[in-house]
């Protein structure tokens, strides 16, 4: 699943490579206005008569992806480090098929520790009681809670979480990188 999302993240990386210099952003209202040149991007990239680039830059989705991905001030992901500083990268590997699935499994890596940053923290699902279970006579009834061991666990507990890093990442917002001009993917 993850090297599968790999290659879309890296075929629209190539894709889309140079974009963020065909946007302009617009503050005359309150809340800023994000515009692609879209026949700026076809032209510097020698596309224009490229009809499937031509139907998807005029999608949806991908107003979508430039209202979402065009502040220049947001939070970063891998899609944006691609899109700026693996542009050479994926250049060199397009002959060389080993490097390209070796940079896909390392993309697949790097989208699974996002997705499962404490992957010690792996909860399983407790099985459903079979159809009748409670009418059964051998289950024995839930024993009396120890005040004092719950309190002593929660104190292991809360002694062992003040040491450790924190659960949650907090998403800091950054300037996001341009990348190269579009010109220079001719």
């Amino acid at each position: 699943d993850k090297e599968v999302r790999a290659i879309f993240l890296r075929l629209f990386a190539q894709l889309f490579q140079g974009y963020r210099s065909c946007l302009q952003l617009i503050r005359i209202h309150a809340e800023p206005v994000i515009h692609f040149h879209k026949a700026a991007f076809l032209g510097q990239r020698g596309l224009i008569e490229n009809d499937f680039l031509t139907k998807v830059l005029n999608g949806m989705a991908f107003a979508g992806f430039v209202s979402e991905r065009g502040p220049p001030f947001r939070t970063c992901d891998l899609f944006d480090e691609l899109v700026a500083f693996e542009v050479e990268r994926i250049k060199a590997e397009e002959g060389n098929p080993p490097k390209m699935i070796k940079h896909v499994r390392e993309l697949a890596e790097q989208l699974f520790k996002n997705e499962n940053p404490n992957p010690h923290m792996a909860f399983q699902k407790v099985p459903r009681p079979t159809e009748g279970s409670h009418l059964r006579v051998h289950i024995l009834p839930f024993p009396r809670i120890n005040e004092g061991r719950v309190q002593e666990l929660l104190q292991e507990g809360l002694a062992r979480s003040q040491g450790a890093p924190p659960a949650t990442r907090g998403d800091k917002k950054c300037v996001v990188p341009a990348g190269p001009p579009v010109g220079m993917f001719i």
